[in-house]
C-alpha cells in the first residue's frame, strides 16, 4: 500500500515523452540444498550466490533457469509486469560482484530502472520508459542481483491487493482464487513459487508485510531513513524499500547491502545480522487492532500459536493494548494516503489534459483524490502533525517491552475481487481499511516491523505473524526471526505452484 508514490520528476519526464533460540549462527538458518532440475534448485539467494562463487553454476545458467520458471507459472499467476530477459542475459554475460552476484531477481514496478519500462501499475504509464533511476536502484544492482523482470503492483501501490486494471490480477500461489496481497504482490508470488529466490519490494502501509503474509514468506519493513533513498515523497515519508525472501539470512544480507552507511546516515548501520541473540525479549501481544476490533478466528489462532512459540523459546509474552486513538490515527493516515492520490491525479491531468481521466486512472485512485480535495484547508499539515504525535506515543510504548506482536492482517487472504480497485469506494475502500488495519502504524511512525511465516488458515492459506520494534531496532527483529526460523523451519514449505 502507498509505496514510492511521489513521482513528480518522472511524471514530468512522461509529460515530455508521452504517456507510456540461540543456536550458533551457522546452524540457525538451515539453507535449502536440493539441487533440483535446474541451476536454481531449491536454494535461497545466499545459496545460489555461493554456488556461483564456487563455479558450480554460472550467472547465465541461473538467469536462464529463472526465465524458464517464469514461462511455466506466470501465465497462470500473472506476476510479471515487464520481462527484462535481454538485459538480464547481457548482465549475466559480464563480470558481476557483490553478496548476490549472479542471482536473478525481480524489481517491483514502482521502482525505475534506467531505460526500462516503469508502469506503476497504471494505464497512465503503460508505455513509459524510465529516463533514470534513484540511488536505491544503484545499491540493489551493486549487490550483484540480475533483474529478469519487473514485478506487478496495484496502481501506484495504493492498495493491499495486486489487482490492477492494467494487466489484471496477480493470483495467490497457494490458491489462485485468492489475493496475493499488495502492493508487492508480484514480488511475493515470484519468490513463493521459486521463480527467483529473492525480490525487491517496498512498503508504504504494509506492502512488504502484507504479501509476505499472504504468500508464506519472510518480509522485513526497515525503519524510516535506514535504507538508501528511493523516490522522494511529498510531506511525511512513509515508504521504504526492502525485499521478500524465503529465508531470514537472505533478507539480512539484502538489508545490509542497501542500508545507509554514509557519514550523514540518521541511524547507525546494523550490518549483516547472522543469527539470534541470547537476550530474552519482553513481547507485548496486541491481538485487537487500534480500534479494538478482533481479527478472524484463524488469524487469532495463528498469532496465539506464535505467542506460545515465543514463550517456548524463553521469551516473555504478555497481553498489551496500545494507547493510541485508532479512529484519529486512521483519519490522519487516510489523509496522508489521499494526499498522494490527489497529487497523482493532478500530474496525470497535466500530462494528458485532453484524455478522459477515468481511462487513465482507476476508480480507487480517483476516489481517494476526491476525498482529499473535499478536506478542509491545511488537512495534510494537521494529519502529519497528528502522526508525529503518534510516533512519540509509539516509542513510549516500548518503555516496558522490546517487541510488539500483532496480526499482519485482520483475515486470511481474501478472494480475488473482494478488494478490487474498481469497486465503489464505500464498499471496496471500507474493506481495505478493515483488512489492512495493523500494518500502517509502523509506516506512519517510521519504525521497523516484520511478517514471519508461521501460520496457516483452516483452508491452507498462509497467515503471517507481525512483530514491530522501536525505530532503528531491525537487529532485534532479525535476531528473533532467526530463532523462530530454526525452531519452526518454513523455507522448504512450498505452494502447489512451486517451480523448483
Amino acid at each position: 500500500m502507498n509505496d514510492e508514490l511521489s513521482r513528480r520528476g518522472l511524471m514530468a519526464s512522461a509529460a515530455a515523452t508521452g504517456l507510456g533460540g540461540c543456536a550458533t549462527p551457522a546452524s540457525v538458518t538451515p539453507p535449502p540444498t536440493r539441487s533440483g532440475a535446474d541451476a536454481l534448485g531449491d536454494f535461497d539467494a545466499t545459496g545460489v550466490a555461493a554456488r556461483i562463487r564456487a563455479r558450480e553454476i554460472t550467472p547465465a545458467e541461473a538467469v536462464e533457469a529463472s526465465i524458464a520458471r517464469i514461462g511455466r507459472v506466470n501465465p497462470q499467476l500473472n506476476f510479471i509486469a515487464t520481462p527484462l530477459y535481454d538485459s538480464a542475459r547481457a548482465r549475466a554475460a559480464q563480470p558481476v560482484d557483490g553478496p548476490f552476484a549472479g542471482v536473478p531477481t525481480l524489481i517491483k514496478d514502482l521502482l525505475p530502472l534506467t531505460g526500462a519500462p516503469v508502469k506503476f501499475g497504471s494505464r497512465a504509464f503503460a508505455n513509459f520508459v524510465a529516463p533514470g533511476q534513484p540511488p536505491i536502484a544503484d545499491a540493489i544492482l551493486a549487490s550483484g542481483v540480475i533483474p529478469v523482470g519487473k514485478s506487478t503492483t496495484p496502481e501506484f501501490g495504493l492498495t493491499a491487493t495486486t489487482e490492477p486494471v492494467l494487466g489484471g490480477p496477480t493470483l495467490n500461489p497457494w490458491n489462485p482464487a485468492h489475493s496475493s496481497g499488495g502492493s508487492s504482490g508480484g514480488a511475493a508470488v515470484a519468490v513463493a513459487t521459486g521463480v527467483v529466490p529473492i525480490a525487491h519490494a517496498s512498503d508504504g502501509g504494509g506492502s512488504i508485510r502484507i504479501p509476505a503474509s499472504c504468500c508464506g514468506l519472510f518480509g522485513l519493513k526497515p525503519s524510516r531513513d535506514r535504507i538508501i533513498p528511493g523516490m522522494p515523497e511529498q510531506s511525511l515519508s512513509i515508504s521504504v524499500n526492502g525485499c521478500l525472501s524465503r529465508t531470514v539470512r537472505d533478507t539480512a544480507a539484502w538489508f545490509a547491502a542497501t542500508e545507509r552507511t554514509d557519514a550523514q546516515a540518521p541511524l547507525p548501520p546494523v550490518g549483516v545480522v547472522t543469527g539470534p541473540s541470547e537476550r530474552r525479549l519482553r513481547i507485548g501481544l496486541a491481538m485487537n487492532d487500534l480500534k479494538g476490533n478482533a481479527p478472524h478466528p484463524d488469524v487469532a489462532a495463528a498469532i496465539n500459536a506464535t505467542a506460545e512459540a515465543c514463550r517456548g523459546l524463553g521469551h516473555s509474552v504478555f497481553s498489551f493494548a496500545p494507547n493510541i486513538d485508532g479512529d484519529a490515527f486512521e483519519m490522519a493516515f487516510l489523509t496522508r494516503w489521499a494526499f498522494e492520490a490527489a497529487g497523482i491525479v493532478q500530474q496525470v491531468q497535466h500530462m494528458a489534459p485532453n484524455a478522459p481521466i477515468d481511462q487513465l486512472l482507476e476508480p480507487l485512485t480517483l476516489q481517494l483524490a476526491t476525498q482529499y480535495r473535499a478536506a478542509p484547508a491545511g488537512a495534510i499539515d494537521a494529519a502529519v502533525a497528528h502522526l508525529n504525535q503518534v510516533a512519540a506515543q509509539y516509542e513510549a510504548m516500548f518503555a516496558n517491552m522490546d517487541l510488539m506482536l500483532t496480526p499482519v492482517l485482520a483475515k486470511p487472504p481474501p478472494l480475488i475481487g473482494e478488494l478490487a480497485p474498481t469497486l465503489p469506494m464505500d464498499v471496496g475502500f471500507a474493506r481495505v481499511r478493515e483488512y489492512a488495519v495493523y500494518t500502517p502504524l509502523e509506516n506512519a511512525v517510521g519504525a521497523p516491523a516484520m511478517s514471519v511465516p508461521l501460520g496457516f488458515s483452516t483452508d491452507g492459506l498462509p497467515i503471517g505473524s507481525h512483530f514491530a520494534a522501536p525505530k532503528g531496532e531491525e537487529r532485534r527483529l532479525l535476531e528473533l526471526a532467526y530463532e523462530l526460523e530454526f525452531a519452526h523451519p518454513w523455507a522448504g514449505r512450498h505452494p502447489p505452484a512451486w517451480t523448483g
